[in-house]
């Protein structure tokens, strides 16, 4: 099993969940999140004055899922959410040993 972090844009969230729900993806956790890459925040105007805004607003995906579907959930939420402009987001992969269902005490790729 697998764990796929991705960090995106709000705005690309649906079109990723439609598409990774047609892909196979059974289930994810969404989480909105704030933090800075490379851009390292911007600077808005309001009424005239500027304001710093360190942390940008993204959207934080967690899914596990069986290794074969990896690969095309990554090409999934690259395809959907990229824009070419920095700022789009990472994506990172790490290795689950095991899952348990609460409820059932099931292990195992079963409960995925």
């Amino acid at each position: 099993m697998k764990k796929i972090e991705a960090i995106i844009r709000p705005h690309k969230m649906e079109d990723i969940r439609e598409a990774l729900l047609e892909s196979g993806v059974k289930g994810m956790t969404v989480t909105e999140v704030q933090g800075y890459g490379r851009q390292k925040g911007h600077i808005e105007s309001y009424r005239g004055a500027e304001y710093n805004i360190e942390f940008i607003p993204k959207v934080k995906l967690e899914i596990v899922m069986v290794d074969n579907l990896v690969q095309t959930a990554v090409s999934v939420i690259i395809k959907k959410g990229q824009t070419g402009k920095v700022g789009d987001g990472k994506i990172f992969i790490s290795t689950i040993d095991e899952a348990i269902r609460i409820r059932t005490e099931e292990s195992g790729d079963s409960v995925l």
